[in-house]
């Protein structure tokens, strides 16, 4: 029947703008929707939010990084935010609830679509670990000029938005658009200059995007050093998440990488994986869980 939403057994709800419970970042851009229908949960930590879009034809680097950004940012305490289509969305969306953290797929149709077919199960499981969110009534198709609207949300939500891969035809780069308007932060993870998939990221690095190749990267630009993550360390795992994030590391390579003492960089180190932010290879190696 009409209304019907087929996420999960639980009933979706409806924030209206000015309720209790209307995302407050919303507030701050020009054209808030007056409802969203959600399903699972919005919470007070979502205000801390970055979002990870881009290509729907991802190539395995972008696929990669993708999955890296999302795991290392719910970990900083961050929630993830995408637009729940193929490719880089929904890798970045698995990848935060594999972390444990909590992620927010926004809708260009109903909550009881089938967008992208064969989504349901991914949808249900955002809707556990965080929320499934449209101003699309049930019934409202996937049509393709919703999807500019919804990209507002997506940048709306978010503190900043990263663009992963994208091509010069990319809706990515819409929700980029979007974020300038809205006076979020704009980054843009560098690829190949020989990969199409490149074209839409480099030039917004050529348009003042921030380049970033990891989630301290993205902390840093916000300016945010510690979150309120339940998993961080008490010390500063900057430095040496950096470095992990570009590949696995003995600890004498890292500690020539960050000009630390062995003790030190093993103290860190011991931290960090207690933290559940990297673990230990067989060779000697830490790499980034």
């Amino acid at each position: 029947m009409a209304g019907t939403h087929i996420i999960t057994r639980e009933p979706a709800t409806t924030v209206a703008l000015g309720a209790p419970g209307y995302p407050g970042p919303l507030y701050e851009i020009s054209s808030p929707p007056g409802i969203l229908y959600v399903s699972g949960r919005l919470v007070k930590d979502d205000d801390l939010a970055v979002a990870i879009v881009g290509s729907r034809r991802p190539t395995p680097y972008g696929i990669s990084m993708a999955q890296k950004l999302s795991r290392s940012l719910v970990r900083y305490g961050f929630t993830v935010v995408s637009g729940m289509a193929r490719g880089i969305d929904t890798a970045a969306h698995r990848a935060a609830l594999d972390a444990g953290g909590r992620t927010i797929g926004i809708l260009g149709c109903g909550l009881d679509q089938d967008y992208p077919r064969g989504s349901m199960p991914l949808k249900a499981r955002i809707s556990r670990h965080g929320a499934i969110l449209t101003e699309f009534p049930p019934e409202t198709k996937p049509v393709s000029w919703n999807f500019p609207q919804r990209n507002r949300i997506i940048s709306g939500l978010s503190l900043a938005v990263v663009v992963v891969e994208a091509d010069l035809k990319s809706g990515s780069l819409i929700t980029a658009r979007w974020a300038l308007d809205q006076g979020r932060e704009v980054m843009a993870v560098p690829g190949r200059a020989d990969s199409s998939m490149s074209r839409g990221t480099l030039a917004l690095i050529r348009d003042g995007a921030v380049p970033v190749a990891c989630a301290a990267d993205v902390v840093h630009s916000l300016g945010i050093e510690r979150t309120q993550a339940k998993k961080a360390p008490d010390l500063p795992p900057n430095r040496i998440i950096r470095e992990l994030d570009t590949r696995p590391m003995r600890p004498e390579e890292i500690a020539r990488a960050v000009n630390w003492p062995i003790p030190k960089v093993l103290t860190e180190l011991s931290h960090l994986e207690i933290a559940g932010l990297i673990e230990k290879n067989p060779g000697g190696t830490y790499s980034i869980r």
